[in-house]
């Protein structure tokens, strides 16, 4: 089983920060892929950021300039820098990975964290 535990979400006021970070566990043997994807109420799951095991970032438009992603290879950590916040990001973020357990397999499978809540008070 593969577990990723999310933390740093709450409540800010617009212009604020936060910072989300998510650790992954379990029997996952190649992480290729790890990210944050967001949900708002009544809308899709969309991508926020992703970032490589050698570093290649990529952001939706609404946050490049504003969040930073990072990730720790030892520990199998990602985090979400997200500063200059807007009402408009509030939503459910959720952490994701991509990666394999075992070496036979010629293909990423998808993990999901439980998602924590992010709201931007105008």
């Amino acid at each position: 089983q593969v577990q990723l535990v999310e933390s740093g979400g709450g409540l800010v006021q617009a212009g604020g920060s936060l910072r989300l970070s998510c650790a992954a566990s379990g029997s996952i043997l190649i992480i290729n892929t790890m990210g944050w994807y967001r949900q708002a109420p009544g809308k899709q799951r969309e991508l926020v950021s992703t970032i490589t095991s050698s570093g290649s970032t990529n952001y939706a438009d609404s946050v490049k300039g504003r969040f930073t992603i990072s990730r720790d290879n030892a520990k199998n950590t990602v985090t979400l820098q997200m500063n200059s916040l807007k009402p408009e990001d509030t939503a459910v973020f959720y952490c994701y990975v991509g990666g394999r357990t075992a070496a036979w397999m010629t293909y990423d499978r998808s993990y999901w964290g439980q998602g924590t809540q992010v709201t931007v008070s105008s």
